[in-house]
């Protein structure tokens, strides 16, 4: 009796499962974004009061149905790419071919990974990460960015960007980007070490 009523069970689940004969898998996000405007902003030695003296710059990346309205929230569907971190040498203001690494080092040429930060009982995502934004928002979702690289080349005034990221939750990440990628100079308006003002505000 309890194998029969477990073989019920069972077939109820599959039955819940598919919609005119078809089975629905759970949803597949997008691992190979294309990625078709963005920008950097540069912050300058942000981490100098701790000793790095390395300057840092972030870098926003979107798809072609995102958009920031007038009040800089962001619209539409699609992917969000943000790299907080991104370590320049010291002389460098501007972001500069070559391929960048996911570590914790504070390294020209290096990434700091994401991670969940808490202030104030309030969970916010730091570092690196892409957010996810569906049809359905109980689908939209963010993911963490935790090893990796991603490889910059120039032309004129055209970035050639390639991602080759894995998240926390073991998601391959690729992604590409081949477009003008304007800076903002942020670095007199932002305190070292202090709060840095984000251009997006997401939603959450």
């Amino acid at each position: 009796m309890k194998k029969l009523n477990l073989l019920v069970f069972l077939f109820a689940a599959f039955l819940a499962s598919c919609n005119n004969g078809q089975v629905h898998p759970s949803l597949v996000y997008e691992k190979n974004p294309q990625y078709t405007w963005g920008y950097a902003e540069f912050f300058g030695d942000y981490y100098a009061n701790y000793g790095n003296k390395n300057n840092v710059l972030s870098l926003s990346l979107y798809t072609d149905s995102m958009k920031l309205n007038s009040l800089g929230n962001l619209t539409g569907l699609g992917q969000y790419l943000f790299l907080e971190d991104v370590f320049q040498a010291p002389a460098d203001t501007m972001l500069q071919p070559g391929v960048y690494i996911v570590n914790n080092s504070g390294l020209p040429f290096t990434i700091a990974p994401g991670k969940n930060d808490t202030v104030d009982s309030e969970v916010y995502p730091i570092g690196a990460y892409i957010s996810y934004y569906e049809v359905n928002s109980a689908n939209s979702t963010m993911k963490l960015i935790s090893r990796g690289s991603f490889t910059v080349s120039y032309s004129g005034n055209t970035y050639s960007i390639n991602c080759n990221f894995k998240t926390s939750d073991s998601l391959d990440l690729k992604g590409s980007f081949s477009a003008p990628l304007p800076h903002i100079d942020q670095s007199i308006a932002t305190v070292k070490s202090g709060a840095r003002k984000k251009l997006v505000y997401t939603r959450r």
